[in-house]
């Protein structure tokens, strides 16, 4: 869960997990009792020390420094005239050095509530950036693309992961509608720059090649151009030719595209595996590109890895193929909602990496 920063004040308080808020109490009630029992003690005994940890554990899950800051004060006021006048034998010296001591905590655990509060708004707000410009670069393509109706599905991650490189496009082309979904090893905003970088040159490519292959060429040259920073792309890209016949798909070492068929599903899979865009070189080849039957009525659904690597409570991925076959909706839009849905509920309301879904349905 997110916790935006407030218009004038600190980032709203996060809710401790259950764990938390019990050791929490239980400190409360150890406080508690000590001064209680120090109250009912011989006056030669005093326990006002211990009051030192209420401004600690005041700043426990808080962003606003008032709160350490008045429950300190309130502890250094019960020394004074409560357990000093309670524990009259006991030498001014040793509350005047109580008090002393929970001022000094009180100090730190306020500038430590001021400090944590400042880097979580600052954190707060670079990941609202990344997450505009990423918004930006990726927008959502028509209902309606060529001979196919579309739609995507993304998925941020939970709070505490950083922002992906997660990417999806589709274009009508002279050639037919191109799609593209691929995955930047990397987080944060140099990821975004990359995919900004790949959807860019495929969004320029796709237009002027011909063959599907030579874009996927195109876009590994530009990735090798950001080789310093020893970044790579899984990918596969689509291309739908208008007025029917088969498809056509280049796999940059991605995921395989599953295809809905008459309620079956089946993985749409490269003879040879060819490595992800930026590394090409290594293997001296070129992309090739195969074909398929994408038939009137078919539906292809590409992925990212963090819908398949979520897992469940026992720590099982999620069978994307396998929950897919059983899904009744045919229409993209519905089928992902589905898909969403069924795969947050699977992962417990969290992701470990973001993810996106492109569907397509062929209807000429």
């Amino acid at each position: 869960m997110k916790h935006p920063p407030g218009r004038n004040g600190p980032p709203r308080t996060p809710r401790l997990p259950r764990r938390a808020r019990r050791l929490v109490t239980a400190g409360y009630a150890l406080l508690a009792l000590a001064v209680v029992t120090d109250l009912a003690s011989n006056p030669d005994v005093t326990l006002s020390p211990v009051l030192a940890t209420a401004p600690v554990l005041a700043s426990v899950g808080t962003r606003r420094p008032r709160v350490p800051l008045t429950t300190g004060l309130a502890a250094t006021l019960l020394i004074v005239p409560l357990l000093g006048f309670s524990d009259s034998e006991v030498p001014l010296a040793v509350h005047m050095t109580s008090g002393f001591a929970v001022l000094a905590v009180t100090c730190v655990s306020t500038a430590n509530v001021v400090l944590v509060a400042t880097r979580e708004r600052e954190l707060l707000q670079s990941r609202s950036v990344a997450e505009a410009a990423q918004d930006t670069l990726l927008r959502p393509p028509p209902e309606r693309v060529g001979g196919l109706r579309t739609a995507v599905r993304y998925m941020a991650a939970a709070a505490d992961a950083r922002v992906g490189g997660d990417l999806y496009e589709a274009l009508a082309t002279p050639y037919g509608t191109r799609l593209l979904v691929g995955d930047v090893r990397g987080k944060g905003l140099d990821a975004i720059a990359t995919a900004a970088d790949v959807l860019g040159t495929f969004r320029e490519a796709a237009h002027v090649e011909a063959d599907l292959a030579t874009v996927a060429g195109r876009l590994d040259a530009a990735m090798r151009r950001r080789r310093p920073r020893e970044e790579f792309v899984t990918a596969v890209l689509i291309g739908v030719p208008e007025g029917g016949g088969p498809a056509e798909m280049v796999n940059c070492g991605h995921l395989p595209p599953l295809l809905l068929r008459d309620g079956r599903v089946t993985e749409v899979e490269t003879p040879v595996p060819q490595p992800p865009l930026a590394l090409l070189e290594l293997t001296g080849d070129v992309y090739h590109r195969r074909t398929f039957a994408f038939e009137r009525g078919d539906l292809l659904l590409l992925y990212t890895d963090g819908v398949t690597e979520a897992r469940d409570a026992s720590g099982d991925f999620y069978p994307l193929a396998e929950r897919l076959a059983g899904m009744p909706e045919t229409a993209p839009r519905a089928l992902l909602d589905r898909v969403v849905a069924d795969l947050v509920a699977y992962a417990g309301g969290d992701l470990c990496d973001d993810a996106a879904l492109l569907a397509a349905r062929r209807e000429a």
